[in-house]
Parts: C-alpha cells; sequence; structure tokens
C-alpha cells in the first residue's frame, strides 16, 4: 500500500472543503520480503546451536552416568523383606553395552548378603562369543556362593542357552510352553562377493603383511587353507560350548551333547525330553520354588535398573541406535567376529 492522505470530513450535507479541517497522514511501510525470510534463517540457526549445545551436554552426562551402578526395583513378594531374590534380565541380543551392565548387577548381588539367591531371565537369541562366554563366568561366579535358576521366556537359543549354563549343576532351568531353546553352535558371517566385483569391474587388492591377514576377505575366495585356520578357531569356541553344556548339565554325557548341539531349535517340549532343560513352568513358578530351596517364609523379588541419563531423558530413543543397527553393523563388518547366535539376522 503507497503512502496517502486520508482527509476527515465534517458530517453533513455539501462537499465543500472545510479549511479548518485537520489533515490526518497514515504512512504504512511495506517490510521487504527477503527481511521475513532472512530473520527466520537466523531463528532456525540460534535454535539448531542449541539443540547442539543440548546434545553435547547430555552426550558428556551419559558418559559419565555409565560408571553409576544399578539400582533396585521391587518386582514382587514382600516389599519389606530384608532377604531378598535377584532377577537378571536378558532381553537383547547379548553384546556391548549390555554386556557391561549385566556383569555390574551380578557384581552387585555377589556383594549384597541380602540377595540370597538369583534367577536369570533369559529372551534372547544370543550374541557375541565373548560376551557370552563373560556372562556365563561371572554367573558361574555367583552360583558358587548363592543358587541361581534360569527362566527362559519367548527364545534362549545359541549365546541365550551358553549363559544359562552359568546357573551350574545345581540350579534348574526353567522354559515357558512356547519357549525355543537350543540353536547350540557357532557362526561367523562371511559373505562372497567376488562374482559381483567381476561384474561391476572392481578390484580389491589390499596390502598385507601376511598369508592370512586379508582372511575372510569378501572379494576374494576362501583358500583351503583359509578354511583350515578358520575351523580351527570355530572349532575351539564349539568345543569351548560343548564344554559349558557338560559342565552345567551333568545329566547329559558328551554323545548326548553332541547329538543336539547341530545348531537346531528346540520346543520346550522337546528340549524338556532332550535333558536341556529341568522343567516347562512361568517365572512365578521358578520364583516360587527357588524361595522354596532357600527355606524363607517371606522374600523381596527385586530387579535392576539404571538411572536415566539426561540424553534419555532430552532425546529418547531418537539418539540412540537401535538394537537391531548394532547388531547389523557387527554382522557386516569388515573385522571377522564370532557368535553364539541363531540363524542370520537381517
Amino acid at each position: 500500500m503507497d503512502d496517502s492522505d486520508m482527509r476527515s470530513k465534517p458530517s453533513g450535507s455539501g462537499g465543500a472543503s472545510n479549511p479548518n479541517e485537520q489533515v490526518v497522514r497514515i504512512v504504512v511501510e511495506n517490510q521487504p520480503r527477503g527481511g521475513g525470510i532472512l530473520s527466520r534463517f537466523f531463528q532456525m540457526i540460534f535454535v539448531f546451536s542449541i539443540l547442539l549445545n543440548i546434545i553435547l551436554l547430555s552426550s558428556s552426562v551419559s558418559e559419565i552416568n555409565t560408571g553409576e551402578a544399578p539400582i533396585e526395583k521391587h518386582h514382587s513378594g514382600d516389599r519389606g523383606a530384608k532377604n531378598k531374590i535377584a532377577i537378571f534380565n536378558v532381553s537383547t541380543t547379548i553384546m556391548p553395552p549390555f554386556t557391561e551392565r549385566l556383569l555390574k548387577e551380578i557384581d552387585q548381588a555377589i556383594e549384597d548378603d541380602d540377595v540370597k539367591g538369583a534367577i536369570v531371565v533369559v529372551d534372547s537369541p544370543g550374541g557375541l562369543v565373548a560376551d557370552s562366554h563373560q556372562i556365563y563366568n561371572r554367573l558361574t561366579k555367583l552360583s558358587k556362593v548363592k543358587p541361581v535358576y534360569v527362566s527362559m521366556k519367548r527364545i534362549a537359543a545359541s549365546g541365550g542357552y551358553y549363559i544359562a549354563m552359568g546357573a551350574g549343576k545345581e540350579g534348574r532351568i526353567y522354559a515357558e510352553p512356547t519357549t525355543w531353546t537350543g540353536s547350540i553352535g557357532v557362526i561367523i558371517p562371511h559373505y562372497n562377493m567376488v562374482e559381483l566385483a567381476e561384474k561391476v569391474g572392481l578390484k580389491s587388492e589390499p596390502l598385507t603383511t601376511g598369508e592370512f591377514k586379508d582372511s575372510l576377505s569378501s572379494f576374494k575366495e576362501i583358500s583351503p587353507r583359509d578354511r583350515e585356520v578358520w575351523n580351527g578357531i570355530l572349532d575351539d569356541a564349539y568345543q569351548r560350548f560343548l564344554d559349558v553344556i557338560a559342565s552345567g548339565r551333568p545329566n547329559m554325557d558328551r554323545k548326548k551333547i553332541e547329538s543336539v548341539a547341530t545348531g537346531r531349535i528346540f520346543t520346550a517340549t522337546q528340549a524338556k525330553e532332550e535333558g536341556l532343560i529341568d522343567e516347562i513352568a512361568y517365572l512365578e513358578k521358578v520364583i516360587e520354588d527357588l524361595q522354596k530351596k532357600l527355606g524363607l517364609s517371606k522374600v523381596n523379588v527385586i530387579e535392576y535398573a539404571y538411572p536415566p541419563t539426561l540424553a534419555d531423558v532430552l532425546l529418547g530413543s531418537a539418539r540412540a541406535k537401535s538394537e537391531l543397527s548394532i547388531l547389523n553393523d557387527l554382522l557386516n563388518s569388515p573385522s571377522p567376529r564370532a557368535f553364539y547366535l541363531m540363524g542370520r539376522q537381517q
């Protein structure tokens, strides 16, 4: 709208102008169109800088909080009872950072004199060989001083079954009626891309210092010598798995263990028939049986948790990689990794 003069006219008839009339001048200024866009741009930059600082701060707090001890949460039973049964929830793929947190929980249960026994609740397809053995080793330490029972839920396969052996000879293993377990074996993911590379004209020419430095490269065939080396590594992990079962399931001889250690999955009914588990029951029955074994009339059943970090509160799940994404990174990593893992996770 252009600048304009607006004159107020007196009421009444006649069109002659009044020499005493007042002139009112209204000026309307149009803002340049570019000014609004530029202003919004700087506002966006300002908001972005604030969010960036929040992310950096929350990341720092998150790193600090990883060193905190787990906190106790009441699960069931008598909240006021002094004697406790601890529950460890293994409801993820067995890999960092879950491993470190679970190890802290087990250590806390070992050191807490009020914890009289523990139950490992497994709902996992397995995971890394090293992590599975670390957890098994720590549970074995616990089972030497306090009874440990295992409650399998939807799936307790491969590394999930491996850690269950940490309950030891005196422990008992329960599975729900619909549980899948077993999948005893080792897998090292590998992809042969030789033909694909030839089609697109891609060549891999790594500079190495030894014959096996680029072993299991996706861009070359596995040689007989490569297979010999990696078969030895696989067999070492496989035999360790069998040894762990022999230690945790004294009712099964070596021949029996080898007959079920083919990588196949067992239902709860089949697992009980094969001697892989002791009983088909839900967690409530496992708690009841352990309480009876401990001879406790009242018990406070607890589980462990970690206080949420600032990052958890501000950014929630958007900040962290999903478990599936991390697992895919591990599976597709150029570095060979051995897994006690059920099948191939896509």
